[in-house]
């Protein structure tokens, strides 16, 4: 049996133990991800239409807008509440595990019930993130370029590419990136599933994700730069490779979170 610590409890919240996870069990939720995944294949075709629109939607918008510096930070920031896109696929996940009806119509059930206020605190949370991910993109680029602008993202990524301006810009917008996404995952590596499975508040939820990532911090790295490699993959084709990884991403965090969280 999997070795458990404790996670000591915060004042009026009763926090779930965590198990001590290992690559195996990242190993293990990504194969139950892809099973879901094939046993489920039409109940994801939400994810199939928004995200490849989305993709198009963000370039659009930004090559009309002459924000082409925004276009990358968009892209890949907007990975930062795919957890929140993905509240279905946990529902879904959880009802399958349970021999429970499965269906797209009771994909958002929890959207309808007592959890719907701690999902929407958590994804406004999210949202914060993301949208100051933007806010410190653009403001890397200004102390670099200042009111400059490109003919083109051609132009610009030519610039960015080839001289050195532009590599410090790639430098310090990954390393901003990072601090990002390390705030994301903390916050919401299983605040989701756990909302959705024990009725948990806000706080107890993001709590856990956080000591989560406190007490299996190799782990739950690894976790991450998993997750953003597949995501990078799914966006090179235009974004509809996101219609696939998404999906299985999805349901295989509902499977993290049942092998890190204790019963």
């Amino acid at each position: 049996m999997a070795m458990l610590r404790a996670v000591s409890p915060h004042p009026g919240m009763v926090r779930p133990n965590l198990r001590v996870i290992g690559i195996p069990d990242l190993k293990a939720a990504l194969a139950k991800g892809l099973e879901d995944f094939m046993a489920m294949p039409t109940h994801v075709l939400f994810l199939i239409v928004i995200y490849p629109i989305t993709g198009v939607i963000i370039a659009a918008v930004t090559f009309d807008q002459d924000l082409v510096p925004l276009l990358f930070p968009l892209a890949s920031g907007f990975a930062l509440i795919g957890p929140f896109a993905a509240i279905g696929l946990y529902e879904l996940s959880r009802r399958r595990e349970r021999n429970l009806e499965v269906s797209w119509a009771k994909a958002y059930a929890p959207l309808s019930s007592h959890a719907a206020g701690a999902i929407g605190a958590v994804g406004l949370l999210l949202t914060a993130i993301f949208l100051a991910w933007l806010v410190a993109a653009m403001g890397l680029y200004w102390a670099l370029y200042g009111g400059e602008s490109h003919a083109s993202v051609f132009a610009f990524a030519e610039e960015v590419l080839t001289t050195p301006r532009g590599w410090a810009l790639i430098l310090f917008g990954n390393l901003v990136g990072l601090a990002f996404s390390l705030a994301a995952l903390a916050v919401s590596a299983v605040s989701f599933p756990l909302i959705i499975d024990r009725g948990a508040d806000a706080g107890t939820a993001i709590e856990t994700s956080v000591a989560l990532l406190r007490e299996n911090p190799r782990t739950m790295l690894t976790w991450g730069l998993i997750v953003a490699g597949l995501l990078v993959l799914g966006m090179l084709p235009l974004f509809v490779g996101l219609a696939l990884v998404m999906p299985i991403l999805g349901h295989a965090t509902w499977h993290l979170y049942r092998r890190a969280v204790a019963p």
